[in-house]
């Protein structure tokens, strides 16, 4: 699971997209609201999102490039790519759900990004070019997810733990992995998953469910809580 937030400054963000380009090569402009790819010398990317132009104007997203894309069509997404890949669209909505309650525009600490909380790193591996357009973060975090499970022979909870804390952890301990904040991620996906109703956007919407967040106190102890 990752710690996520929403930006609220995008003018800030959007002068910093300025700044940057005439520093680093490789800038990738999109219209207002939309999202920039920013590539630094060393080929390594960087997503930045301009929310709305100066003037507050908000901006006309493309049919599968909005922040804005309604809980109906998340819920149509997810169906779509589910069937492609055969995997159950109750997991997904599942992983989705602890990931970023459906908020296509989160952003962890760690720099993982939309839907289902996709690092730079796998968004490329994947073929994923803007992580923050549910189509392709959906599309991207199911392949990653169909290759772990045919990875841990079907095995569901190593899946899960390889998703969150990296494939390579879960090969070198033989198991999940002796993280707290790996072991609750399986165990909440799980129990989410199993339950009669694993949810979906547009309920998510209809009833405001908070996510499960991460924290850790003054004393170094991880705690997760759902509490507003």
């Amino acid at each position: 699971m990752r710690n996520w937030f929403k930006s609220k400054v995008p003018a800030l963000i959007a002068a910093c997209v300025v700044f940057l380009a005439g520093y680093l090569p490789g800038v990738s402009f999109l219209r207002a609201g939309q999202i920039a790819a920013v590539t630094d010398q060393n080929g390594q990317s960087a997503y930045v999102n301009a929310n709305s132009d100066p003037a507050g104007v908000q901006p006309d997203f493309d049919s599968d490039m909005g922040l804005f894309v309604s809980p109906s069509n998340i819920d149509s997404i997810i169906d779509r790519v589910s069937s492609h890949y055969q995997v159950d669209p109750k997991l997904i909505h599942a992983m989705i759900r602890v990931e970023s309650n459906y908020d296509p525009s989160a952003v962890s600490s760690k720099g993982a990004m939309g839907l289902m909380q996709l690092i730079p790193a796998t968004a490329q591996r994947f073929g994923v070019q803007n992580p923050f357009d549910p189509k392709q973060n959906i599309q991207g975090g199911v392949s990653y997810l169909k290759y772990l499970l045919h990875l841990f022979g079907g095995n569901l909870p190593l899946s899960l733990a390889a998703y969150n804390a990296g494939e390579e952890r879960v090969i070198q301990s033989g198991g999940i992995p002796d993280i707290p904040e790996t072991e609750h991620y399986v165990r909440a996906i799980t129990h989410i998953y199993r339950s009669k109703n694993s949810g979906s956007a547009t309920a998510a919407a209809a009833t405001r469910i908070m996510p499960i967040v991460r924290y850790v106190d003054s004393q170094g102890v991880v705690h997760f809580t759902n509490a507003e």
